[in-house]
């Protein structure tokens, strides 16, 4: 796999909780949503080579997402549960701003995480990897479970407090 499909799939994996929120928020159905999802990914994958790196990923998501969630609601028109259009766009407007807004954030987060100390950033990423946990990495240290917590706890924190400062200084 070259690089620009890795990270193109990095990038996929990495939305899909923000993807399936965004259409589950104007399209309450959970089955249906799931199902627009995976229509929506299938786009997206056909589509990667648009995709201009640099720019926000969900944005450009959820822009294919809303065509699908159309598409859906024009083959269920009959249903008398539908949103007027209206409430639609206003739903949909909504959640293109909050993808932006968790875009930035993202965007924030990777910086502090980067500014990090190299030891707390792979206890980050050991924490957090598919089955880290930190028993596991308490017992790989030699430490206690209390004390990786502890350090955890205070990484998280400085964390919090860089993303805050970002937003206040509006350097998202």
């Amino acid at each position: 796999m070259d690089r620009n499909t890795h990270e193109f799939v990095s990038l996929l994996t990495a939305s899909q909780p923000g993807l399936y929120a965004c259409i589950l928020a104007i399209l309450p159905d959970r089955v249906a949503a799931h199902d627009v999802l995976q229509e929506t990914n299938l786009t997206l994958w056909q589509k990667a080579e648009d995709f201009e790196p640099g720019t926000s990923f969900m944005a450009w998501a959820t822009r294919i997402a809303r065509y699908h969630v159309l598409n859906h609601r024009r083959k269920m028109k009959r249903d008398r549960l539908v949103f007027d259009e209206v409430l639609f766009e206003e739903l949909a407007a909504r959640q293109a701003m909050r993808a932006d807004d968790a875009d930035r954030y993202a965007r924030a987060l990777r910086h502090c995480l980067g500014n990090l100390p190299h030891e707390q950033q792979d206890l980050v990423a050991q924490r957090y990897a598919a089955n880290g946990s930190v028993k596991q990495i308490a017992g790989c240290q030699g430490r206690s479970v209390g004390a990786v917590s502890q350090t955890l706890y205070r990484i998280r924190e400085a964390l919090l407090n860089c993303i805050s400062q970002r937003v206040q200084q509006g350097l998202l």
